[in-house]
C-alpha cells in the first residue's frame, strides 16, 4: 500500500497561483503513474494531470497552459503548480498512485480543498 498525503491548498483570488505537494510513502513500485484529480461539489471527481515515473504527461484541457504537474522520483513527491486560477478551478483535489506493473493497485491522498473566490 501506498500513503499519499497532499499539501498546499487553500483560498485564493481569480487569477493568483497556489502550488500543491503530494507526498507519497510505503511500497512505491518503480514503474507507477501519478496524478491530481479534483472534485467540485455536485460533480465527478475528474482528472487534472497525470505524469508516470517516466515522465509521460497528460493534462485536461481545461488546465493547459495554466497548471504544471511536476515529480521528484528520488523523494517520492509530486507537484502542481496552479497559475491563472479561475472560480471553476474550486475544488478537493486529490492526490493518486497507481502501479504499473505488478497488480496494478491505486492508492488516493484524502485530498487538500482550493477555493478560488474574491
Amino acid at each position: 500500500q501506498v500513503q499519499l498525503v497532499e499539501s498546499g491548498g487553500g483560498l485564493v483570488q481569480p487569477g493568483g497561483s497556489l502550488r500543491l505537494d503530494c507526498l507519497a510513502s510505503g511500497r512505491i513500485l518503480s514503474l507507477n503513474i501519478m496524478g491530481w484529480y479534483r472534485q467540485a461539489p455536485g460533480k465527478q471527481r475528474e482528472l487534472v494531470a497525470s505524469l508516470t515515473s517516466a515522465g509521460v504527461i497528460n493534462y485536461a484541457d481545461s488546465v493547459k497552459g495554466r497548471f504544471t504537474i511536476s515529480r521528484d522520483n528520488t523523494k517520492n513527491t509530486m507537484s502542481l503548480q496552479m497559475n491563472s486560477l479561475q472560480p471553476e478551478d474550486t475544488a478537493v483535489y486529490y492526490c493518486k498512485y497507481q502501479n504499473l506493473i505488478g497488480d496494478g493497485r491505486t492508492d488516493w491522498g484524502k485530498g487538500t480543498l482550493v477555493t478560488v473566490s474574491s
